[in-house]
């Protein structure tokens, strides 16, 4: 097998690099090892930055979006029993968020790139990466019961934290920055309308809370809790019974309750490697970095790292020039380390780190006073969670 550009994960990432480069008539094939079923149906991220809905707009592949997204002016930081809105709308000069599943943009992607005749592949496995410093790399895996090898000029390695692609690369030539935060989120999936307009952080003497939501009729809702929590000891009757304690105020907020859907513990990290690129292979998204759910960054940071990438390759079929792929990793990463101190800023605000800490609540407490109630210290919360210009 032959084409341009060789791409392993049906992800955001390597599905919308997928329908970027044939847009511009560049060949493509994406690897993927998990069903069609699964990753159309994995719930991941809901919130989509202005950049990335005006991305996908102007591709094409935003109808349904459109049509079904939430639209969001602002959010909700809430402590002390008390709600502060900050208008991101209104600091930002109009841009706002937009509620979309992850899952709902994968589906929108595959039936985009089935459309056009594109060629994604499901259900592969023995991935194998060969050649990546030559200009002909290779990429074997077997699908159908049959081996293949698939030739290409570049490949893309959007296979996610756990793929194949950034382990190909030899030992010595990443270095990895990491850190995991020690708590993890308790997540439901609930069928009841969402309890408020818009998301509502949470900063309580027993652990952080969000309140989200999927669609007006599904709600998504998080504690912080260990990160090695056993589910089994929290039944739904303990979780609403915590998140009507650390969701409760002065004015007598009342929690939508409603049959959980699905449950889940997720551990909270930051991750970078550099660079993003070792020869003729290019990693972007979550194969790169990893950022804590706080910042509702993850999907964001792939979609801007792809739209890099497709830049780049663009330039580089059509005309044969390296320069912007050589500074792929350069340029992504300002944005990654951007979107990094935001998401642990958020992360380090809110959540409780240490319930023997006083001090530090108290300072917690200090800044979260200081967001809510200064125009320039909301306004960076809200330029960096509306997204910076792509």
């Amino acid at each position: 097998m032959r084409t341009q550009v060789g791409i392993v994960g049906a992800g955001p990432a390597g599905l919308l690099l997928s329908h970027l480069l044939h847009l511009e008539g560049i060949g493509s094939v994406v690897l993927e090892n998990r069903s069609r079923e699964h990753v159309e149906h994995r719930v991941r991220a809901g919130v989509l930055e202005q950049g990335t809905v005006e991305l996908l707009d102007d591709t094409g592949v935003a109808d349904r979006l459109r049509r079904e997204g939430l639209v969001h002016e602002g959010v909700e930081l809430r402590f002390d029993g008390e709600g502060h809105r900050i208008d991101l709308a209104g600091l930002t000069g109009g841009r706002t968020i937009t509620i979309y599943g992850q899952q709902e943009v994968v589906k929108d992607l595959i039936a985009a790139r089935l459309r056009d005749g594109g060629d994604v592949r499901f259900e592969v496995s023995d991935v194998r990466l060969d050649g990546l410093t030559s200009d002909r790399p290779r990429i074997g895996f077997t699908h159908d019961g049959r081996a293949e090898t698939l030739e290409c000029d570049v490949v893309a390695g959007c296979d996610g934290f756990h793929g194949v692609t950034r382990h190909a690369i030899p030992a010595g030539v990443l270095t990895e920055y990491d850190r995991t935060y020690p708590f993890g989120w308790l997540g439901i999936l609930v069928e009841a309308p969402p309890s408020s307009d818009e998301l509502i952080y949470t900063h309580h003497d027993r652990g952080f809370a969000l309140c989200s939501l999927r669609s007006p009729r599904i709600t998504r809702l998080y504690l912080q809790v260990r990160p090695d929590e056993d589910l089994d000891a929290w039944p739904d009757d303990r979780i609403w019974d915590e998140l009507h304690t650390r969701t409760a105020t002065k004015d007598g907020f009342e929690l939508n309750e409603g049959p959980v859907l699905e449950k889940l513990v997720a551990a909270l990290r930051s991750f970078v490697v550099e660079p993003m690129r070792y020869g003729r292979l290019f990693l972007a998204g979550d194969a790169a970095h990893i950022v804590p759910a706080t910042g509702a960054k993850g999907l964001n940071l792939a979609v801007a790292d792809v739209r890099v990438l497709a830049q780049g390759l663009v330039r580089f079929f059509e005309r044969g020039e390296t320069d912007l792929l050589e500074r792929y990793s350069e340029t992504c990463l300002r944005r990654v380390w951007r979107v990094q101190h935001f998401s642990w800023w958020m992360t380090s605000m809110l959540h409780r780190f240490d319930a023997a800490d006083v001090y530090r609540h108290r300072l917690q407490l200090a800044e979260l006073r200081y967001v809510a109630s200064s125009t320039a210290a909301a306004t960076t919360l809200a330029e960096n969670y509306v997204g910076l210009p792509l």
